[in-house]
């Protein structure tokens, strides 16, 4: 899939800049072939290659969609991980449905973003949500907001439909709990070392349930994915 900054109501499209040097100098795309073209905000046009040129090539539009925001909203609060595995949460939190990633700095996060490193951090996450939405062919690219404190996070806790926090000594399974057949889910992820009794004890205050995968205990990069397929199943995919 190719995103364009917006898909024009016409019949021919042209693809250019970096997707258009991707498309015909990486993929090789000729005429005949089909692809689709979106705006990541929704709108989907399916085509079909009509010509190439050197960093561009020209589409008809088949059938065009226009596809609403999906219900229940899912929301993932994720902690900083380590290295590159931020992105890698994000990527996979991106083919399994998430709408929104909110970068959270909890207090046993080894990574810090500093002031003069908040944009890059937030630069890197958006382009990683990006590249999973047109890898997973969706309509909508996810929002990464701006890093939040532990306050902050729970202040978007107490006005949401449901929130769980993952932990891996909570009783109650996600598997058994209720869920909002519309509204917004927020899924809360700790670090590496774990959440502190202070943030539990923040985000039950702020009307959050700590509920629990399974007997394993996953990584932070993972442990979001795996919530949000386990939510996903039991709502969109049902």
């Amino acid at each position: 899939m190719f995103l364009l900054d917006e898909v024009p109501d016409t019949d021919l499209i042209t693809v250019a800049g970096p997707e258009g040097k991707h498309a015909v100098d990486v993929l090789r795309l000729g005429a005949g072939e089909r692809v689709r073209v979106g705006d990541g905000d929704g709108v989907l046009a399916e085509c079909e290659v009509v010509s190439t040129a050197p960093g561009r090539l020209q589409v008809r539009v088949l059938t065009r969609h226009e596809l609403e925001a999906p219900d229940p909203e899912f929301v993932l609060v994720q902690a900083l991980p380590k290295g590159d595995r931020g992105q890698l949460a994000v990527e996979l939190a991106t083919e399994l449905g998430v709408d929104r990633v909110v970068p959270w700095q909890a207090a046993r996060c080894v990574t810090r973003w500093t002031e003069d490193r908040v944009a890059r951090g937030v630069g890197k996450w958006r382009a990683a949500a990006r590249a999973a939405t047109k890898q997973s062919r969706r309509p909508r690219v996810p929002e990464v907001t701006e890093p939040m404190t532990t306050r902050q996070v729970c202040g978007v806790l107490a006005d949401v439909d449901l929130a769980v926090v993952l932990h891996e000594q909570a009783r109650t399974p996600l598997a058994g709990l209720a869920l909002p057949t519309s509204g917004t889910v927020v899924v809360v992820v700790g670090p590496e070392g774990g959440l502190t009794d202070g943030e539990v004890v923040a985000f039950r205050a702020a009307g959050a349930t700590p509920v629990r995968l399974g007997p394993e205990v996953l990584r932070t990069s993972t442990a979001g994915a795996a919530a949000l397929a386990a939510l996903s199943a039991r709502t969109r995919w049902a």
